[in-house]
């Protein structure tokens, strides 16, 4: 089978009918017709169709069986590999603008980086490495769509916390018997939960101190007792002129409620072992991998945005002033850093001990770092360009109506008419102000963790050594010149 068409993807889930509650009720139906997910998984469906249009670069031969199989899931081998990687993860995020943070490459790459590494789940008494494996064979095959959730309820967010209560809410294991084990409670933040085939569940950080957090599987999304409860969707409209990102690429996220889920043991990777749920991020190549994907999808985010902002200024013709030159600069500077950031993790590249060519984690990591406080002061900047103009932005009724004339006279630009002047000002406001834009930029900042944690890792993994005996170093040849001078 392998690469799947977009009709494929959204036939396969229309007939999981998983359990979907979204604004108080439970979604009926195809979930592909429902208003707040059709944008969306038609937006998604449009990357399996651009896979089957461009094969030579977006899939590669699988050795097993010959067919084409998603680029996504490649485990390079090769620097070349790894651009190869890149390419294509940037041409899937060219038509979404880089706005689908889940898009299914994000989630292959995290599956291809865990199996490749599926030793760190070996058992005795258990073949949970192999069933690690035996999915990522089946997700290449049948190119499987995932979310993911791996963080507990925000309960407690104390350091000290640990959940004791006698009304299980963190998701944990409470049973097993000869067929597998039993999850009851809830887990935070599947995006895209109820519209994927399946969903993975990894460790949280509870895993370190209590057994019954230690645990990691795959399900498919219409297991009994698995339930997707949806946040509101910022699709308010389906017209792409009044939100024109919101109505294609609100992703939806969800809290996964476990009631009594049964987990077989052929889709258990983990099981009770704090050990395993600890290596698997610590000792796999999890983090540079999928940082090499997420960077290529922001780099084409941020050479959206610089294109936005030039189109603004020519559009209202304010190119002139020194401070809007000013402005793109700094996003013309944010750009660059992280194009040269991704090409040196390419470029120092070496390969773990589980064979798989890893990107230098050293120049991603301050692209995490950066990206969080580069992306709001982008969406900043589009405000000051845009100013009242993203305000003064009646919707395509409007332009349909008889006021059409009015509009066409009071909003027109100095190079651009009303209609098209409109257009591209709501395009602004839906990435810097809309509900749509504030969620993409809470997102970004958070896409990683807690920011202020990763300058601490940051601060903590950074080999410093050779700088300060450097400046040692430097320090005695002073001392020893200064000596040799009173010496004289």
């Amino acid at each position: 089978m392998a690469v799947i068409s977009g009709k494929e993807y959204i036939d396969r889930i229309n007939q999981m009918k998983a359990e979907v509650w979204i604004e108080g009720g439970q979604v009926d139906g195809n979930i592909s017709d429902h208003p707040a997910f059709s944008g969306v998984m038609k937006s998604q469906a449009k990357l399996y169709d651009l896979q089957l249009e461009k094969k030579d670069i977006m899939t590669d031969q699988s050795p097993q069986t010959g067919e084409r199989i998603g680029l996504s899931f490649l485990q390079p081998k090769t620097k070349e590999d790894l651009e190869r990687r890149r390419l294509m993860i940037q041409e899937w995020a060219k038509t979404s603008a880089g706005m689908l943070g889940r898009s299914p490459d994000y989630m292959n790459t995290a599956l291809m980086a865990f199996a490749a590494a599926s030793d760190i789940f070996a058992d005795d008494h258990k073949a949970f490495g192999d069933n690690l494996l035996n999915l990522y064979e089946k997700a290449k095959q049948n190119d499987l769509s995932f979310t993911h959730t791996f963080i507990n309820p925000q309960v407690n967010r104390s350091s000290l916390y640990l959940e004791n209560t006698s009304e299980i809410i963190s998701a944990q294991t409470i049973q097993k018997n000869e067929d597998g084990f039993v999850v009851k409670g809830a887990r935070l933040l599947a995006t895209q939960g109820g519209i994927t085939d399946e969903v993975l569940v990894f460790p949280t950080a509870s895993s370190s101190f209590d057994k019954n957090f230690a645990y990691a599987f795959s399900i498919p999304s219409n297991t009994p007792g698995l339930k997707f409860i949806c946040r509101e969707s910022f699709r308010y409209k389906e017209s792409a002129f009044d939100h024109p990102l919101g109505s294609r690429f609100d992703e939806i996220d969800t809290i996964v409620v476990f009631d009594n889920v049964k987990v077989p043991w052929d889709r258990v990777f983990c099981y009770q072992n704090p050990e395993a749920s600890r290596k698997i991020f610590s000792e796999s190549s999890f983090y540079p991998l999928t940082a090499h994907q997420i960077l290529s999808r922001r780099i084409v985010k941020t050479e959206f945005i610089l294109g936005v902002a030039q189109l603004l200024i020519k559009t209202i013709n304010v190119g002139e002033y020194q401070h809007i030159h000013e402005k793109i600069a700094e996003v013309i500077a944010g750009l660059e850093t992280l194009k040269s950031l991704l090409l040196a993790s390419e470029l120092n590249a070496k390969l773990d001990k589980w064979g798989t060519m890893v990107p230098d984690f050293n120049p991603l990591s301050i692209a995490i770092f950066l990206y969080p406080r580069l992306y709001p002061r982008f969406c900043e900047i589009l405000q000051q360009i845009g100013a009242s103009g993203l305000v003064s932005i009646p919707s395509e009724a409007d332009f349909a109506s008889d006021i059409s004339n009015d509009l066409g006279t009071y909003l027109q630009a100095a190079n651009a008419n009303a209609h098209d002047r409109v257009r591209l000002f709501r395009l602004a406001w839906d990435i810097s102000m809309s509900a749509f834009g504030t969620r993409q930029s809470l997102y970004e900042r958070y896409f990683f963790g807690d920011p202020i944690k990763i300058a601490s890792n940051i601060y903590h993994s950074y080999d410093k050594e050779p700088c300060t005996n450097y400046v040692e170093e430097f320090l005695k040849g002073t001392a020893s010149n200064l000596l040799d001078v009173g010496g004289e």
